[in-house]
């Protein structure tokens, strides 16, 4: 069984008091926005069963993402469309990371922070860790609060747009999705250096 919490042990050992951890969800889809998490968890800090985002329920991501944010200090760095395409992906993550990290910096006097895999330069002191999500607690609990803040806005634009089942498949490259976008047409919001939306605008340039 991973220890979640040796990372952060090992480093408070090292004399770092303030240790959180950072993660960004929405990387592949094809429309909206990059949304990062830095989370700090103190002490008193306890959550049975927490784990990457990713390897949880929808209901149980809800329940824990309660949790953390009334129980922990947080900070949500998002990165729109329209930025993903000027910078790219990479890029914005880790622009969306430093929002967000900055966000905690104003309410505690961050000392470290551990990414998942994204280096952040000399931003702050830090330790990219590769699947950081499954093997520290900090990045876990910012993989969740980052993926529910994201599918909350997602499930906005679904009431405005019912049409693309956005609820569904969150903007990702799902069949039903390429499916609306060729009956339905492109709304705000999409990234236009990806693959099947630019595909889509350079068929309508070109018909």
């Amino acid at each position: 069984m991973t220890d979640l919490y040796l990372y952060e042990k090992q480093l408070q050992e090292q004399g770092y008091k303030y240790i959180a951890g950072t993660d960004e969800a929405g990387r592949g889809p094809l429309y909206g926005p990059v949304v990062a998490a830095c989370c700090y968890l103190p002490d008193t800090f306890v959550l049975e069963g927490l784990n990457d985002s990713k390897k949880l329920s929808e209901k149980k991501r809800e329940e824990f993402y309660k949790y953390i944010i009334e129980h922990a200090v947080y900070g949500i760095g998002i990165v729109e469309a329209s930025e993903i395409d000027e910078i790219n992906i990479y890029e914005a993550s880790r622009k969306a990371m430093k929002i967000a990290i900055s966000k905690v910096q104003a309410q505690i006097p961050l000392d470290y922070v551990l990414t998942d895999a994204m280096p952040l330069g000399d931003f702050i002191n830090h330790m990219p860790i590769i699947k950081g999500d499954s093997k520290s607690a900090s990045i876990a609990a910012a993989s969740i609060i980052a993926k529910v803040t994201r599918d909350h806005m997602l499930y906005e634009i679904d009431l405005k747009y019912p049409e693309y089942g956005f609820k569904k498949h969150k903007g990702y490259p799902t069949k039903a999705h390429i499916m609306a976008i060729h009956k339905y047409g492109l709304i705000p919001g999409y990234r236009k250096t990806y693959g099947p939306i630019k595909e889509l605008i350079d068929e309508n340039r070109n018909s």
